[in-house]
């Protein structure tokens, strides 16, 4: 049936008042206001300084989608940025929280057809998270399964892109890799056991309790080292040998002994600072040159848009994994948003095994 180019122009116009009607009525179910987690900057800034209050929601901008958050979770960046040690990168939210799960509200200008008003999502954010709506680049979130909860769903972006970002990108391990994991009962280091044995390669961990080296053990390292009964570097060489690959997020105080248990060309990651940034004076550059090992230094929050979008795209090829159980997310508790205050009270005990998650009504 012939079709005037009238009648095309018509239909086209139509359409495109449909959809603008559509992202409008997404746009008036969202309000103006919205509950959110506050700082309160004037006192200590201890744990007790964060709270629930009311803020502005935000507005999705180009490329973005405006996520209604069902759970998000607590990191230890979370905690550093409360105490102003870690602010956001410029553009992000001045918000808490790096990850969240929920159903797109509304979508952004310039948006891509990927994803539409009611599907369910798990964002990596560079903050934001921590609210009742979050703004998000759309290429930064991946689709959740209908059976998979919000609560589990969220406690996946942050820690674990972190760690695929670790073993692959930055530390390039191979199978047959022996590779140490550092606090292995947190949220990255028990997504990085999963990830290494995923590689065909050996995870090795060191947690401060016997619960933790259990789990860690259960999760598929091959040994764990309770470093508050014994000297890890020690046993490890001791009972392991070498190891290619160490994953370190406590920094100064195991700088030496990660040197020591890495094998010739072997690599060292950083990508925290837990035990500070100054390392005791010794001999430690005629050890990086004869061993030629390789130190390189990582996070997540402040990498470019492109550079997430990447990870997130690479990593979500992996969640056929998560639906046959063989990857699973470890949640230490799950508690509601106006609890924030305790959940940072617990991420700075460091007595929580995997993730602290959090509902939002």
């Amino acid at each position: 049936m012939f079709i005037s180019l009238k009648e095309c122009a018509r239909r086209s116009l139509l359409m495109t008042h449909a959809a603008a009607a559509v992202h409008h009525r997404a746009m008036t179910a969202v309000p103006d206001k919205m509950r959110a987690v506050i700082v309160d900057e004037t006192g200590a800034r201890g744990p007790e300084s964060v709270r629930v209050g009311e803020v502005d929601t935000p507005t999705p901008g180009p490329g973005q989608l405006l996520v209604r958050v069902r759970a998000t979770a607590v990191n230890r960046a979370d905690t550093l940025q409360r105490r102003g040690l870690y602010p956001p990168p410029p553009g992000e939210s001045y918000l808490l929280g790096l990850e969240a799960a929920g159903e797109v509200a509304a979508t952004g200008p310039d948006c891509g057809l990927s994803y539409q008003v009611g599907d369910r999502v798990m964002c990596l954010l560079g903050g934001g998270g921590n609210a009742q709506f979050a703004a998000v680049h759309e290429g930064h979130v991946i689709p959740v399964p209908a059976d998979m909860p919000f609560t589990e769903a969220a406690a996946l972006p942050e820690a674990w892109l972190t760690a695929f970002q670790l073993l692959h990108m930055v530390a390039e391990v191979k199978q047959g890799d022996k590779v140490v994991v550092h606090a292995g009962g947190s949220g990255v280091g028990t997504a990085l056991v999963q990830l290494v044995a995923l590689a065909g390669a050996t995870p090795i961990v060191t947690a401060g309790s016997t619960e933790k080296i259990e789990l860690c053990e259960r999760l598929g390292a091959a040994r764990g080292f309770n470093y508050k009964q014994c000297e890890w570097r020690a046993r490890l060489q001791e009972e392991v040998g070498s190891v290619q690959i160490v994953l370190d997020p406590v920094g100064a105080r195991y700088f030496e002994d990660n040197l020591c248990v890495l094998a010739t060309d072997g690599t060292l990651v950083l990508y925290s600072l837990l035990s500070g940034p100054k390392v005791e004076a010794g001999p430690w550059l005629r050890t990086l040159l004869s061993k030629r090992i390789t130190v390189r230094a990582s996070t997540l929050r402040s990498r470019s848009q492109q550079y997430k979008a990447r990870l997130v795209s690479q990593f979500a090829q992996l969640m056929p994994h998560f639906l046959s159980r063989r990857l699973k997310p470890v949640i230490h508790t799950v508690m509601p948003l106006a609890h924030i205050s305790r959940a940072h009270k617990l991420m700075e005990t460091n007595l929580n095994t995997g993730k602290i998650v959090l509902t939002v009504d």
